[in-house]
């Protein structure tokens, strides 16, 4: 049936354009027709009222899929009386939100738009452009409107007041504010009950025979075949028995070159080979053949061990067998696998050793669900939850994932015994263990807000196995709008509550913390990675497009993660519907395409280019004016220099910018200071000075690249000064890192950072070994936490980094030992303090020849570095000092004699480090092993470099 409306619209641009532009007179459209004055009645509210009720529309849209998303899962996806299963009719109501989001887009695009004055004739035909496509948004909302009431009164039940009688609120503030302000710490295992398996393991790594043989732990998913590997690949055991040891990654897709080429990588740097040469041996352009033998040369003398995680190709042996040379030095291969096929593949070339794990019994089983339970608690279940707990954890039969998703979900419930016994009677007995798994993480998935279940379902993006960045993620989440605003609160710290959230339900894993335990970058298990897929699917998340593995691309789809693919396939996607687009680390793609992407994907809101074949960024950026995130890394060091395009100062929403791991030959830009709402500007060692005159304006930057000032360029002092200045204009900055700065500037600089009251991250390094770096700060920076100072004081140790109360980490160069004292008595009762880097300049002999660690100093230090004292002989700690060290380097201190006096009262030590022992001091540490109790029992003793290492490329990476 026709649409009367549409009839009308398409009768005016037939009739009424050529008409306007034909005659050019300045009329008003509502005076044109008579017969449209009702719609121009309804564009004139449009800003005021349908455009905030279609937003408000939307997210009852969001909420309301997501609860019938829930209710598909419960019922199995069972067809109504009307033919049509739940599924179907979710998928309708996604549709019509895409509508409503490109209707909303559009609105926005029309309303920033300055169109000319009708007044003018050369603008008229214009103005009358713009008034009809208003008019077109009107209609549409109207349309979308009446379609989604219709669509709500015929798919679900709805009650008296039109809303859906099934939506419920899951915004639970109260806990999710808890989970926000509760760091994620990494301090206890994650599984008990491996003791024993553990130990039978070890064994099978440092005893036994001479010949390499290949480890294999066996079991289903979910089972901890990973976390028992990690565990025993980190024991001080292992790390003390072999040479080298390198943890590998496999999963189900892998390419063996990529796998060759990244042991490769590993093995130099364990060599302590410098980045430069590693560069220089172009590993990224070898195939197999020159891969394998290059890894053969690296092993031939070295006892070593690589663990080849989650194997499971049966031809996967036969395609990494060829490197694992047999040099008869106890060598071993740790392989975990689900399938016992995979594990015996190996005995055809060497020996074979097999740990099937079996699940844990009832009493490890409760102790685990204890701990991620009630981790607030310190694992103690109270009184009326203790049945139920049994009755629950007997549901997980034993598997580890199981116990620790259902755990992590109940952690963030009422503490009521009806509660959880509905959550009790939810679990089905009769699935069988694999689908029980995804039955809970369903549940895990369904008990997230809303918005959080979008963040959750972004690692679809990413590829299975894959490491992401956290700060990379969240910031992709808030470009998204994932993120809500919270007063009091910026949107990455709210972002970063809701990675909290994610990895205390034990829906994301953490691969690496920081020093005060946060996620550094984080992954999700394979299980759940599965899970996310189909979600992703059901819900037209996003499609992952690669040549081996393609999702369906019919329907709309908003996000798109491209791996490799076609020419053709490419053009097909080709979508102005698409908001999200990644292309990470392909294969094969055209990289016309990827040059094709402004001007095909104009309505972007997150781009993310990561493609180590491309030359350069792609031009027409002006294209992208929605775009919010753009990351483009080539990642193929500095080989590869170019120039950004002008154009990038077009985008104008643009909030992140992220160019880091790649390089550029030109200075950035002017045209980036026309970016007022970038937030966060990431790269390494950029150019600003063409910056200097319109940086400051860019007020609502908290990230800076690192400010690098090239030390050929003397006659640009007078710019480098102005370009300090402006960076004083920063108030929000968070991190600030200058590189090459010449002692003359060090007051500027010292004048802007007492502006930048939000700054958490300071570090500067000298332009010469004669430069001083002597920071006068007034008014130190309330949230400062982390001061690396790279460069000599002149003047007594600075009083004003005593006052920093949240001072995590300290790097600093003294010069004398007045110097040294002022250090010891501000820094020693620093509550927050966890890692001190203290170092000499290496012309000052003679000055100290003893440190004194006195009874209760640095009570909360976890890592200690003492690096080029030339004239040390003697440590001394004393007990009730270092109460919390976990690492202790020595580095360069030719003339330690023995190893630190009172060490022994370091019971939370596990890493000591040191490098070019004289002859005293190892006798002593030969003594100190020789002992019953010997330290050495529970630390890993490790010497850091051998001597023939290039000691200024050694102080360059570690000062880096």
């Amino acid at each position: 049936m026709c649409d009367p409306c549409a009839s009308v619209f398409s009768c005016a641009r037939e009739n009424l354009l050529p008409l306007a532009r034909k005659h050019l007179f300045p009329l008003a459209l509502d005076h044109l027709l008579p017969i449209l004055k009702e719609g121009v009645n309804m564009i004139r509210g449009i800003p005021n009222d349908e455009i905030a009720q279609m937003k408000h529309e939307l997210e009852t849209i969001e909420e309301f899929i997501h609860q019938a998303d829930k209710m598909a899962d419960a019922e199995g996806d069972h067809p109504s009386d009307d033919g049509i299963g739940t599924r179907e009719k979710i998928k309708q109501l996604i549709e019509a939100s895409f509508r409503i989001q490109d209707i909303i887009d559009e609105y926005i695009i029309r309303e920033e738009q300055q169109f000319p004055d009708p007044g003018c004739a050369a603008g008229a035909s214009d103005y009358v452009k713009t008034k009809f496509l208003r008019l077109q948004i009107a209609h549409d909302i109207h349309s979308i409107k009446s379609q989604i009431n219709e669509m709500k009164e015929t798919c679900f039940e709805t009650d008296h007041e039109g809303s859906s009688s099934f939506v419920s609120n899951l915004n639970d503030a109260t806990s999710l504010q808890n989970l926000r302000d509760d760091p994620f710490y990494l301090d206890e295992a994650d599984v008990v009950g491996f003791e024993k398996p553990r130990g039978i393991l070890i064994d099978y790594m440092v005893k036994g025979r001479k010949e390499l043989t290949a480890v294999s732990v066996v079991a289903m998913g979910g089972q901890g075949k990973t976390t028992l590997a990690k565990k025993v690949f980190d024991s001080k055991e292992v790390m003390g028995h072999f040479e080298f040891r390198v943890w590998i990654t496999v999963s189900q897709s892998y390419d063996i070159e990529e796998l060759l080429r990244y042991m490769l990588k590993e093995l130099c740097k364990q060599q302590n080979v410098h980045p430069e040469i590693i560069h220089e041996m172009k590993i990224h352009e070898m195939n197999r053949r020159p891969l394998v033998e290059k890894v053969r040369n690296y092993l031939q003398q070295k006892r070593y061990v690589v663990v080849f995680d989650d194997v499971w190709s049966l031809n996967f042996w036969g395609d990494i067998k060829l490197a694992m040379i047999d040099n008869k030095k106890g060598c071993r291969i740790l392989i975990t696998t689900r399938t016992m096929d995979v594990a015996t593949s190996c005995r055809e070339s060497c020996f074979v050793e097999i740990l099937e794990l079996k699940g844990l019994n009832d009493e490890h089983s409760l102790k685990l669900f204890n701990k991620k339970a009630f981790h607030d608690l310190i694992g103690r279940c109270p009184e009326n939850l203790v049945a139920i707990s049994s009755k629950i954890v007997k549901k997980c039969d034993g598997l580890p994932l199981a116990i620790v998703v259902t755990g992590g979900l109940l952690s963030c419930k009422n503490r009521s015994y009806v509660d959880w016994y509905k959550f009790s009677e939810n679990m089905n007995l009769e699935l069988n263990k694999d689908s029980k798994i995804n039955k809970l993480l369903a549940l895990s998935y369904h008990d997230l807000p809303y918005n959080i279940k979008s963040c959750f379902l972004y690692f679809g993006l990413y590829p299975e196995d894959c490491i992401v960045p956290s700060k990379m993620l969240t910031l992709q989440w808030i470009a998204e709008g994932f993120v809500k605003e919270d007063r009091g609160r910026t949107l990455e710290e709210v972002a970063e509550g809701y990675l909290t959230m994610l990895i205390h339900r034990s829906l994301v894993q953490v691969v690496s913390i920081t020093i005060d335990g946060r996620a550094k970058s984080c992954r999700v298990h394979d299980l759940v990675h599965a899970m996310i897929l189909k979600k992703c699917e059901d819900l037209s998340f996003c499609k992952n497009i690669s040549e081996d593995k393609q999702s369906s691309l019919t329907g709309m789809a908003r996000r798109l993660s491209i791996a490799d693919s076609s020419d053709n396939l490419m053009e097909s996607i080709e979508n102005s519907q698409v908001r999200s687009l990644i292309v990470y680390k392909p294969k094969k793609i055209s990289l016309s395409f990827v040059r094709r992407i402004p001007t095909k994907y104009r309505r972007l809101k997150m781009l993310n280019i990561d493609d180590d074949r491309l030359h350069d960024v792609p031009e027409d950026l002006q294209c992208l004016s929605h775009l919010k995130y753009f990351r483009f890394r080539n990642g193929r060091g500095n080989d590869m220099y170019f120039p950004l395009p002008e154009s990038i100062g077009m985008m104008g929403n643009l909030e992140t910018l992220d160019l880091a791991d790649t390089y550029y030959y030109e200075p950035m830009p002017k045209e980036i200071c026309m970016l007022r709402k970038l937030r966060h500007f990431i790269g390494d060692q950029l150019d600003l000075i063409p910056l200097k005159d319109g940086i400051g304006g860019m007020t609502s930057l908290q990230t800076l690249p690192k400010v690098y000032f090239s030390p050929f360029r003397a006659e640009r002092d007078n710019e480098v000064v102005e370009l300090i200045q402006e960076l004083g204009k920063l108030k929000q900055l968070r991190g600030l890192v200058l590189l090459n700065v010449k002692e003359e500037h060090m007051s500027v600089i010292s004048s802007s950072i007492n502006e930048m009251q939000q700054l958490e991250m300071l570090h500067i390094t000298k332009i010469n070994e004669d430069t001083f770096i002597d920071l006068d700060l007034n008014s130190p920076q309330p949230m400062l936490s982390i001061v690396k100072l790279d460069g000599r004081m002149s003047k007594k140790f600075p009083e004003w980094i005593s006052k920093l109360q949240n001072l995590i980490e300290l790097r600093v160069q003294l010069v004398d030992s007045m110097q040294m004292d002022d250090a010891m008595k501000l820094l020693k009762s620093m509550p927050s303090l966890l890692s001190l880097s203290i170092s000499y300049h290496y012309d000052q002999i003679g000055v100290v020849e003893r440190l004194h660690f006195q009874d209760g100093s640095f009570k909360n230090l976890k890592e200690l570095h003492i690096v080029f004292f030339l004239a040390l002989r003697y440590i001394l700690i004393d007990e009730g000092a270092l109460g919390s060290l976990k690492e202790l380097q020595l580095y360069y201190i030719p003339k330690l004699m023995s190893l630190p006096t009172g060490i022994q009262h370091l019971s939370k030590l596990e890493v000591l480090s040191y490098s070019y022992p004289n002859e005293e001091f190892e006798e002593s540490i030969a003594l100190e092993e020789r002992k019953e109790h010997s330290i050495f029992k529970h630390v890993l003793l490790k010497e850091l470099l051998p001597p023939d290492i290039n000691l200024n490329n050694t102080l360059f990476r570690l000062f880096e």
